[in-house]
């Protein structure tokens, strides 16, 4: 590809915009004037905030015509570009470049503000052609293409060059002027124009669909798309289910010729910068104060530290009485564990997997919808009533191209996903569920789009057995859920609604009297109950803050239990596995986290057995756990662990002499 004519006289706009450019990205232009390549299209990141305090006029500009001055920004950039090479004369082999893109990024300037940064369900014609920022979730993404970007033409009459855009409204289009724009002494009124030959300049081209936010929607609002084009540097830098924030102009363009279908304008958002904000995915503001409430709260348990740990779990789904161990479970999931990477780089999940299995109206649906409150980011789906996604990944075809949709597991990705009626799912789903929920990534090879996507996300399911619960039928023949997948959740609880006369008489004494509590209200007491806002805060903040370490004691314990279960393993051997023994790790990490310290101690490693214990997918050598339905809060939660910790150290006696250990000390 050949250089492109460029005006001999930049006009006053351009000449200070390479002031500029000079002045305060120097640096960035040196690196593109070093780069051995001059066909490439090389960005150029300047921030707003700095053009603002350096020329107020120019950046109003930039900001209320950006078609415009974007354009003879990037002309700027390439005459700024020569100034800074023709300083290098010292380096040989000095390649002039012909394409450099100015990208501007808005953060921390006056741009940030809900005029010129609404949601996309708010996007209206006032904000077309202005510089319009816009965040979401990206939900399709298209392959890249090559379009052509632009060409020159020379007057007949003055000789005069001018470069010509096509027209995105117009379908890619050539509109030549109806007089020669030359802006000399003397003005040419020429109406020939020739093209140059060798002048057409082509952008890669990709085109993608971000959606709205649901966690910022109100209840029965619908998340609203809208299209991005993104070209040259900024194409395949985004997958299906990043979170991004896009800066761009706003247009509109031509739907595609369908038969039957009304041709409308839609509107599209023409990216100039693309800034990824996956690592901001779950940020939850905790204030100093509110952290100060935590070490407090802690500091009055610090006896009795079991009691204050079922004071927070007691406010998980607190209008559910009783369920101590689904509680437990469901904080221990939302917390989860450390990612480990060993040296090759093989990765080792540090998010747990929960499924409740039970009967209808033993309160499955209330946790999952609880626990996408407590999670910042969160997707709650059923099996078969998701998008044609589903709950992976799938190649649809919009507009005569294919595009990948991102599915539940996706879109969830860095949250919770929350999957009612989980037997239910699609075949294509079951297929691809066991990579998104133990390698945490879905590799895609569809439609000739290849690729991988991420999927970080804690899988949160909930189903009812097939018929009658038989308790000596593995929970794969009960559940339709093949041993494989059953393997990939660390915690799996059955809820049998047994009858049990004395619990059916607590609990329909709580719901009765559930009304008039509503009506007393609850302070912020935390000794007592847990609001959600706090509960929120408390189990970010220690999932972010606290990265426990497993101390000998608990290697011990947890290894011996492992050898113990695989000796015994006559019952369901998927579950026996290594797997089993991560999902150990992982529980015992996230008890720590919940005990508020960085270290796992024989506390945390005795909770994370109980916990595997009361799946009721290994063989039980603690008697007492019991149904998870009719489990309760314990007045002395302290006492009843020192009973249950004898009985399980017993049992691992016959693997491990734990005669040494002394006698449980909470602190």
């Amino acid at each position: 590809m050949e250089p492109t004519p460029m005006a001999e006289n930049p006009s006053p706009h351009v000449k200070s915009m390479a002031a500029f450019l000079i002045r305060f990205y120097s640096d960035q232009l040196r690196s593109i004037a070093l780069s051995p390549d001059p066909n490439l299209h090389y960005p150029l990141y300047i921030e707003f905030a700095e053009l603002v305090d350096y020329d107020p006029p120019l950046a109003r500009l930039v900001f209320s015509q950006p078609s415009q001055y974007l354009n003879d920004f990037d002309d700027a950039a390439v005459w700024a570009h020569r100034v800074v090479l023709e300083n290098l004369k010292e380096i040989k082999d000095r390649v002039e470049k012909n394409f450099i893109h100015i990208r501007i990024n808005i953060s921390g300037s006056p741009l940030e503000c809900p005029e010129t940064f609404p949601t996309i369900g708010h996007v209206r014609v006032k904000h077309r052609g202005i510089l319009l920022t816009l965040k979401g979730t990206v939900i399709r993404s298209g392959a890249v293409k090559m379009y052509e970007g632009s060409r020159w033409y020379k007057c007949r009459r003055c000789n005069y060059s001018f470069r010509v855009y096509p027209e995105l409204e117009t379908r890619n289009s050539i509109v030549l002027p109806s007089i020669c724009p030359s802006q000399g002494s003397k003005i040419c009124e020429g109406t020939n124009f020739q093209f140059v030959e060798n002048s057409i300049t082509c952008h890669d081209y990709q085109e993608i669909k971000i959606q709205e936010s649901t966690q910022l929607l109100g209840v029965g609002a619908i998340p609203r798309s809208i299209p991005v084009i993104l070209k040259d540097d900024l194409v395949d830098i985004v997958k299906a289910g990043d979170d991004i924030i896009v800066t761009g102009i706003l247009t509109a363009k031509w739907s595609p010729d369908l038969k039957d279908v009304r041709c409308d304008l839609e509107p599209i958002l023409v990216a100039n910068h693309v800034r990824r904000t996956n690592e901001l995915k779950s940020a939850i503001e905790v204030p100093d104060d509110v952290v100060m409430k935590f070490r407090k709260f802690w500091n009055c348990f610090k006896d009795m530290p079991l009691k204050g740990r079922n004071a927070i779990i007691r406010g998980i789904c607190p209008q559910v009485f009783g369920l101590f161990t689904v509680k437990l479970a469901v904080a221990l999931t939302l917390i989860g564990g450390v990612q480990h990477v060993d040296a090759l780089g093989t990765k080792i999940r540090g998010e747990s997997h929960l499924l409740l299995v039970g009967d209808p109206g033993t309160g499955k649906s209330q946790f999952l919808k609880f626990a996408a409150k407590l999670s910042n980011r969160s997707v709650i789906t059923t099996g078969l009533g998701s998008t044609s996604a589903g709950l992976t990944v799938t190649a649809v075809k919009d507009g005569g191209e294919w595009m990948l949709e991102a599915g539940a597991l996706v879109l969830a990705d860095g949250g919770l996903c929350c999957i009612d009626e989980f037997d239910s799912m699609r075949e294509h789903d079951r297929a691809t569920i066991h990579e998104a929920m133990e390698q945490q990534t879905i590799s895609v090879a569809k439609a000739g789009l290849v690729t991988t996507l991420s999927t970080k996300t804690i899988v949160f399911g909930a189903t009812n057995p097939k018929g009658q619960y038989d308790p000596e039928q593995p929970l794969s023949v009960n559940t339709t859920l093949s041993g494989p997948l059953l393997s990939r959740f660390d915690i799996v609880l059955v809820l049998l609604d047994t009858k049990n006369p004395e619990w059916d008489a607590v609990v329909s004494s709580h719901i009765l009297s559930e009304g008039m509590s509503d009506k007393v209200g609850r302070d912020e007491d935390l000794a007592n109950i847990w609001p959600l806002e706090m509960l929120r805060r408390y189990i970010h903040f220690v999932k972010y803050y606290f990265k426990p370490v497993l101390t000998k004691e608990a290697e011990k314990i947890i290894s011996s239990y492992y050898q113990l279960q695989r000796r015994s393993a006559t019952h369901n051997a998927a579950r026996t596995t290594v797997r089993m023994l991560e999902s150990l790790i992982r529980l015992a990490q996230a008890h720590a986290r919940l005990m508020f310290r960085n270290e796992v101690t024989r506390v945390d490693a005795i909770t994370a057995i109980l916990c595997i214990e009361s799946s009721m997918t290994t063989s039980a050598i603690v008697d007492s756990v019991g149904n998870a339905l009719h489990s309760n809060f314990m007045e002395n939660p302290d006492h009843e662990y020192c009973r249950q910790e004898t009985l399980i150290l017993e049992n691992l006696s016959a693997v491990e002499d734990f005669s040494a250990l002394n006698r449980l000390e909470v602190l």
